[in-house]
């Protein structure tokens, strides 16, 4: 096997700026703000959740002679308080779930430590300027005040609460279980600091970039939206990134040129905004930011604003791997309904998805649906036996399972029976909100930390359609391939999603160039793609409105609404048939 080409750190370049407009490392990240706050101006630090703020102030008062360095978190209220304030959307004792909270920076501050703090930033005691950094900085300075935005992606902050190195939002927790800070995350600490970051953006003076402690990075604001503005008019890549599981294969490691240490692969993140970052390279230095820094500050160029009406600034279509090649069965699982989505846990979508296979082993197969004629009181007993640990799920009995091979495309509508089965490389196409799985059964393993697993048989059970049985998925959910254009070259199939899903797939086959189209920013919408046959593709633009753009095996790539034509054609040996599967938001 040749080296991978698979490009694990994809960048948008972008023009007009050189190296210059990054200032890389804390001396010269200060001596950039010294130079460039006026004199006796105010500077607000705000830190998204896991950013070091402890370090950012300690580095400022080091390095900046007579400022005044003050903590935003001498404002919050005390732990104490803070925690009965956000325990309503936390779920109680539930390891998983929450309910996606509507709190807001401001409910954390503390009325009285808050005037306090306002009063000593406008006072200072020096002679330099008076800076206050962390979560709120921009809630306590006043609206005058330079702006900087201390950021990084939310797989950073996940990586670090699994080192014990941060804590949630307004408590001294770290070391806690990392699946424990992760759900405080996800349903209270980033929903937070989102709402705030969506406020603020257009008026970032500076965007800090803290993904690497040991090599912050410092770029103007002006700079940052430049990046934004350019990577919504062309095609572009997020930067992936990759996680064991206890079900993890080797296909990924093989192909894509991934770390030897680890004992597999499970998880390949390689199109989901709201954890991938975005690199913005600036003449050769390149800045890290959160992918969903674009959704929010150009969401009508790349969404589309058909797509932006019904979404929001929300990314609505996720591209991600599941590699059991070498592995195991995924856990049996089912995923919510929109109406118990949205009761139980906030949310105004749910998890529909699909399975495309682009690589299976002769054995392999996905469970999807139950048995026909299968009694569900039955399974629901041997379920409940299996979490008790009184025996194994009787998987042949109850679920229905169908052979799969490369090219296969199995749909998944919300309250499915479904699970990948070993021997499979699944490319999983589906809605963004990604963790409300309900898993029914894991096979009797442990997790990587040698615990069980959570199962969610309360939730699942009140979730499964019944009627979707083996006759039923055979007819509607496997390989609803229909041809719907052809040209010179080239031949588009369209291959689901159901019905029921909001999310639209189409295959194209192709030896030549060809044509695609997202419809413009004011009446399209925005479209993910992969390669999932052939070795190099390229994407051009039949105005040259962007540069060339080079794709190559498994690679998703993100395609704004706002570039409207586009055509996609193979680089390289053009006798063989390479194919790309297309996912976009279906006219409601």
């Amino acid at each position: 096997m040749g080296k991978p080409n698979y490009d694990l750190r994809p960048f948008v370049a972008v023009p007009g700026f050189g190296r210059e407009a990054v200032s890389e490392g804390w001396e010269a990240i200060v001596a950039r703000l010294r130079d460039t706050v006026p004199a006796g101006a105010l500077l607000a630090v705000e830190c998204y959740p896991g950013v070091d703020g402890e370090r950012i102030r300690a580095e400022i008062s080091q390095r900046w002679v007579g400022a005044t360095v003050l903590d935003a978190g001498e404002a919050f209220q005390p732990p104490d308080r803070i925690e009965r304030l956000v325990a309503p959307d936390l779920g109680g004792d539930d390891p998983v779930f929450g309910f996606w909270t509507r709190l807001r920076l401001e409910d954390f501050l503390e009325p009285g430590r808050t005037a306090v703090l306002r009063k000593r930033l406008r006072d200072g005691n020096g002679p330099g300027p008076s800076v206050v950094v962390g979560p709120g900085a921009s809630l306590l300075a006043p609206p005058e005040a330079v702006l900087v935005y201390a950021d990084l992606p939310r797989w950073e902050g996940q990586l670090r609460q699994r080192r014990g190195e941060v804590d949630n939002l307004g408590v001294r927790n770290r070391g806690e279980k990392p699946s424990m800070q992760y759900k405080r995350s996800f349903f209270i600490d980033w929903r937070v600091a989102d709402r705030r970051k969506r406020e603020t953006l257009d008026r970032w003076g500076f965007l800090l970039d803290t993904t690497e402690s040991a090599a912050p990075k410092l770029i103007s604001g002006a700079a940052f939206r430049a990046g934004l503005e350019t990577a919504a008019r062309r095609p572009f890549r997020v930067v992936p990134f990759f996680d064991p599981g206890p079900w993890g294969g080797q296909w990924m490691r093989r192909k894509f040129g991934l770390d030897p240490a680890p004992t597999n692969f499970a998880w390949g993140f390689d199109c989901v905004p709201e954890e991938n970052s975005l690199l913005l390279d600036f003449g050769g230095k390149q800045v890290e930011i959160p992918a969903q820094n674009l959704v929010y500050g150009q969401p009508g160029r790349l969404l589309g604003e058909p797509v932006r009406a019904r979404f929001g600034a929300e990314f609505p279509i996720r591209f991600d791997f599941l590699d059991t090649m070498g592995g195991s069965n995924l856990s049996f699982q089912v995923h919510p309904d929109a109406e118990y989505a949205r009761e139980h846990f906030g949310l105004w979508y749910t998890q529909d998805e699909s399975y495309y296979l682009l690589a299976a082993e002769p054995d392999a197969s996905v469970y999807l649906g139950c048995r026909d004629g299968t009694d569900p009181a039955a399974m629901m007993a041997d379920l409940e036996a299996a979490k008790r640990g009184e025996k194994a799920f009787d998987a042949e009995r109850f679920a229905a399972r169908f052979p799969a091979k490369a090219h296969d495309h199995f749909l998944i509508p919300a309250g499915t029976l479904h699970c990948s089965g070993a021997g499979s490389m699944v490319l999983e196409i589906s809605a963004t909100p990604y963790i409300f799985t309900f898993k029914l059964w894991d096979w009797g393993r442990m997790g990587l930390d040698g615990m069980p697993r959570p199962v969610n048989l309360e939730r699942g059970k009140q979730v499964i359609r019944w009627e979707r049985d083996a006759s039923w998925a055979r007819a509607q959910l496997i390989n609803r391939v229909s041809e719907i254009a052809r040209g010179e070259g080239w031949r588009e199939e369209r291959t689901g999603l159901h019905e029921t899903e909001f999310i639209e797939t189409r295959r194209h086959w192709f030896r030549g160039a060809t044509p695609h189209d997202t419809g413009g920013a004011e009446r399209g919408g925005v479209q993910v793609l992969n390669l999932v046959q052939g070795d190099t593709a390229v994407v051009e633009s039949p105005d040259r409105a962007f540069e060339p753009f080079e794709v190559h095996y498994a690679e998703s790539f993100i395609v704004p609404a706002a570039v409207g034509r586009y055509t996609v054609r193979p680089l390289g040996n053009e006798t063989a048939e390479s194919a790309t599967i297309k996912a976009f938001v279906r006219s409601p």
